[in-house]
């Protein structure tokens, strides 16, 4: 998605969403078509992150837990 639609779909105004890029919050884009574009699934994953949201997914935690108790 470009830009604008990336900042809609992230609830912000364009020029906050480039911020949240330019910082670091947000990741950045890729070149498609000699265009910027944002992947929407990394978008999830760094707003999930910045909410403290758990995304690791069941058998990579559940492998995490078996040898955090050896």
């Amino acid at each position: 998605m470009k830009c604008k639609t990336a900042a809609e779909y992230c609830d912000m105004s364009e020029s906050a969403f480039v911020k949240e890029v330019t910082i670091g919050r947000l990741p950045g884009s890729v070149l498609v078509g000699g265009r910027e574009h944002w992947d929407q699934h990394a978008l999830d994953a760094a707003i999930n992150r910045i909410a403290g949201v758990d995304t690791m997914p069941d058998y990579r935690r559940k492998l995490y837990e078996r040898h955090a108790q050896a």
